[in-house]
């Protein structure tokens, strides 16, 4: 009887379409049935990896989220891949991906996973709006000076403003500010390290609370509530919603992940033909710098896993520069250098422009740290206090986290 490869992975339609075509490529040449399990992200890592359920549970891969491995690397839930990498590698690797993309699936040294999906977060507008006649006039009447696509986040906030007409249903940005520890927690910290602050000092204490901090999750609740840029469901929005709002048409600018101009860029998308992509802007300071965002989604093979070499098989097929274009065809983001420049990808997709650009240079990421989890959850609790529930300043909340944080690291 031909065995049977299980696959744990998040729900989300790219992942699904470019799966079940990789998934048929991979059963025509193997003997072998794959079946895939999506379950939601807070779901698998409070029953598989909190609870340890993937040390006991059948799967042969799990397709894990980047911010995870430091944990499940310490809890021995997944298997190093140095020896098979080594051994066998994928085609073209390592110098098939970006050195940021490796990294993320590394922890102290070794590997766990290979690069499926990723990031970065990029900046979208909407080009018909800067390139319009009409609103270049309207904006120098009420601003004395042109129009253009913003680089600080003073100059992002006149646009946003100019740009909110709620009776048109548009809005000048929108956020994923859903209290969910992902896009909203990734926020502020983008909010963070553009006004030069840090999450961490030299020595590992806590940072994010200074001055700096309280001034960027500030700066990111007023958005919301005091400048009313954003449509107030925002926070009820992860950061798919979000991508799909911009896509109808109904935001003039949005930073978010970099996939979601595949969104924009679909045929049947309100803003299809109209949007492009940049840099994310910065403080008006010294300090003040563009930055980004990654993280990425990778192939490991679970340490109790029934039949790791057919796993192994099934994640160098899923890192072919074939299945990796397929992974980008069918609304993921493909990790590889030459899914990044391919013509007819970049033709039908310019932001993976900015996708070489950025995660070919610096690009922060998330700490590596095994209480990863709790670290995430003190900033969710913190953005949540002040955007969501409104019930604490942001130097209050913020100060706290910083407090349990200090904590958890002891």
């Amino acid at each position: 009887m031909a065995p049977t490869l299980r696959v744990l992975v998040r729900p989300f339609e790219g992942f699904e379409r470019a799966l079940q075509q990789q998934i048929d490529a991979f059963e025509d040449d193997h003997d072998v049935t794959v079946k895939r399990d999506h379950r939601p992200l807070p779901e698998i890592h409070a029953d598989f990896i909190e609870d340890g359920g993937l040390a006991d549970a059948d799967y042969d891969v799990f397709v894990c989220l980047s911010d995870w491995i430091p944990e499940v690397a310490e809890r021995g839930l997944v298997a190093p891949l140095d020896g098979r990498l080594t051994a066998d590698p994928p085609a073209g690797y390592p110098e098939g991906w970006a050195e940021s993309m490796r990294s993320l699936m590394a922890y102290e040294g070794t590997t766990y996973g290979i690069p499926y999906h990723d990031g970065p977060e990029i900046f979208h507008y909407r080009e018909d709006l800067f390139e319009s006649a009409v609103e270049q006039r309207r904006f120098r009447e009420a601003h004395g000076r042109p129009l253009h696509v913003p680089k600080t986040w003073e100059e992002f906030l006149d646009v946003a403003e100019f740009f909110t007409r709620p009776d048109e249903d548009l809005y000048g940005t929108v956020v994923a500010a859903l209290p969910d520890g992902h896009n909203n927690v990734y926020d502020f910290l983008i909010q963070l390290w553009s006004r030069g602050g840090r999450v961490f000092d030299e020595e590992m204490n806590p940072a994010f609370h200074d001055e700096t901090g309280v001034e960027a999750l500030r700066f990111y609740r007023d958005l919301i509530h005091e400048h009313k840029v954003v449509p107030p469901e925002a926070v009820e929005m992860e950061s798919v919603e979000a991508g799909e709002f911009y896509a109808e048409g109904k935001a003039a600018m949005m930073w978010n992940w970099a996939g979601f101009g595949a969104l924009a860029e679909a045929p049947d998308s309100a803003v299809h033909g109209r949007t492009n992509y940049g840099l994310i802007p910065r403080a008006d300071s010294p300090a003040g710098e563009h930055t980004s965002l990654t993280v990425n989604y990778g192939t490991t093979i679970p340490s109790a896993a029934p039949h790791p070499d057919l796993a192994y098989e099934f994640l160098r097929h899923l890192a072919t520069p074939e299945m990796d274009k397929v992974t980008t065809v069918e609304g993921g983001s493909g990790t590889r250098t030459s899914t990044w420049t391919d013509p007819e990808i970049v033709g039908d997709q310019s932001f993976y422009s900015m996708v070489t650009e950025i995660n070919t240079g610096p690009v922060n990421t998330m700490p590596k740290l095994p209480q990863f989890t709790a670290f995430n959850d003190a900033l969710n609790e913190a953005v949540k206090r002040v955007v969501v529930e409104r019930s604490a300043e942001p130097a209050e909340a913020l100060a706290d986290a910083a407090e349990e944080v200090a904590l958890l690291l002891e």
